[in-house]
């Protein structure tokens, strides 16, 4: 009676004592027919000693007899143990690599222990250490080099390969034993593992090299995708995936003379054109030379690109690609992006949701009052007709008009009609004397050198 188990290291063939142990083999056979132990990972690898399997959880304390394992499956109401009793044969020991033995659990409170689906096979010779401890019941008659290979791998602190060795499939060569009630055999063996683990896949080859253009592309695209999560973030893209459009192309080297009008006469050839449209400066309405031409149809933009590449346009060669740009898609944005308030219809460096920077409030020309309207909570009475006086005067004043006169008029008043505004008339008045005493001390400086300077 033996077993094909397919592992990711090669294949093992063991061979059952039936006879010996004939409750161990008829648990151990059902659970393969079942396919219980397929893509089970084996979690303990002790070198020269023992590699332990048949956990679905890979942690050395689940797993359940066949019984056990059927009544869950059915929903028996019938309690049924977990474990069974060992079949332990004195006869039967741990003398030979390859011995294939079931792990008798421990009894704690509450459950007797026994035999349930774990078992092992041993590394090495002479392990009398388990003898009189686990059940014995079978032998590995072929595969020994597979055995090898699993003394071998690379494993952690607690015996676990930091590489998965998984029992890929396991097949029933022959069977004595009649099928217990309830047992169902599936259709197909599973394919996707346990998610149980936090190693290397079984199929993964740590130390597998690729092709160094191979290694710049892969890191490029994942440089693009964070670029791109970024821009998604700060509100440039819609969403990070977005793609540029395919019927769209960019026309560049262009003579500053080139007119949208000349652009759409000569690509129209190709197929209907959506939108043709020559980059201007805002300001000054001078062409950036470049442009973007959409047109109906893909085939149509990749025909256009073919054909009017390095083409003289205007006495310059004009150079065509296919659009980078996501523009059109900006406005269908996933979120609301707030963006600056604009004043009209005015902006700043070519665009319209930028404000030019003030460095005083008396700066703001944009419709909003006079510079000097500072906009108060509460409005003074006759401010504006007192502002516009104020300003009359100065004009006058500029005109050539009576500056003189409006001082001595200023000097006459007393400071309580000017309220806050003496004190710069006080200012006028000292800077006045000032100019006298200077006058004074030139003339004397005249008079003693006998009128000569």
């Amino acid at each position: 009676m033996s077993v094909l188990f397919e592992t990711s290291l090669g294949d093992i063939v063991i061979d059952l004592e039936t006879e010996a142990c004939p409750k161990t083999c008829e648990n151990f056979l059902k659970l393969c027919k079942v396919y219980y132990y397929n893509l089970n990972a084996f979690f303990n690898v002790s070198k020269d000693f023992l590699a332990q399997a048949g956990d679905p959880t890979a942690t050395g304390t689940g797993g359940e007899s066949i019984w056990s394992y059927l009544a869950s499956q059915n929903g028996s109401g019938t309690p049924v143990p977990r474990y069974f009793p060992p079949e332990i044969n004195p006869r039967m020991k741990h003398t030979q690599r390859g011995t294939v033995s079931m792990a008798v659990a421990p009894a704690l409170e509450g459950n007797k222990g026994g035999c349930g689906s774990q078992f092992f096979i041993t590394l090495g010779d002479n392990i009398d250490y388990l003898d009189g401890k686990h059940a014995v019941f079978g032998h590995v008659v072929e595969g020994l080099e597979t055995l090898d290979k699993l003394n071998e791998v690379f494993v952690d602190q607690e015996s676990r390969p930091f590489k998965d060795v998984r029992i890929r499939h396991v097949i029933v060569l022959d069977d004595p034993f009649p099928d217990p009630p309830g047992l169902i055999v599936p259709p197909s063996s599973p394919t996707r593992p346990p998610d149980n683990s936090t190693r290397i896949a079984e199929d993964e080859d740590p130390l597998a090299t690729m092709p160094e253009e191979d290694e710049e592309r892969i890191r490029r695209e994942k440089a693009a995708a964070a670029s791109a999560l970024t821009l998604e973030m700060v509100g440039d893209l819609p969403f990070a995936n977005v793609r540029p459009p395919e019927n769209v192309l960019f026309v560049c080297k262009l003579n500053p003379a080139t007119r949208d009008e000349d652009l759409e006469l000569i690509f129209s050839r190709f197929g209907t054109i959506m939108s043709c449209q020559v980059i201007r400066d805002k300001k000054t309405g001078d062409s950036l030379q470049y442009a973007f031409i959409e047109f109906d149809k893909r085939e149509e933009a990749e025909q256009a690109y073919f054909k009017m590449q390095n083409v003289l346009v205007d006495d310059r060669r004009i150079w065509v690609d296919f659009s980078q740009s996501v523009a059109k898609s900006n406005g269908i944005w996933s979120n609301d992006i707030l963006k600056p308030k604009t004043f009209g219809a005015r902006g700043f460096g070519g665009r319209d949701d930028l404000v030019q920077t003030r460095r005083y409030r008396g700066d703001d020309d944009h419709g909003r009052g006079p510079k000097n309207d500072y906009g108060m909570v509460f409005d003074v009475p006759g401010r504006s007709e007192r502002h516009s006086s104020r300003k009359r005067s100065r004009s006058r004043d500029r005109d050539g008009g009576h500056s003189s006169t409006r001082r001595k008029r200023s000097r006459s008043r007393s400071p309580a009609q000017h309220g806050d505004r003496s004190r710069g008339k006080d200012y006028d008045r000292h800077r006045e004397k000032e100019r006298r005493r200077s006058r004074s001390r030139e003339r004397e400086r005249y008079s003693s050198k006998g009128g000569r300077y």
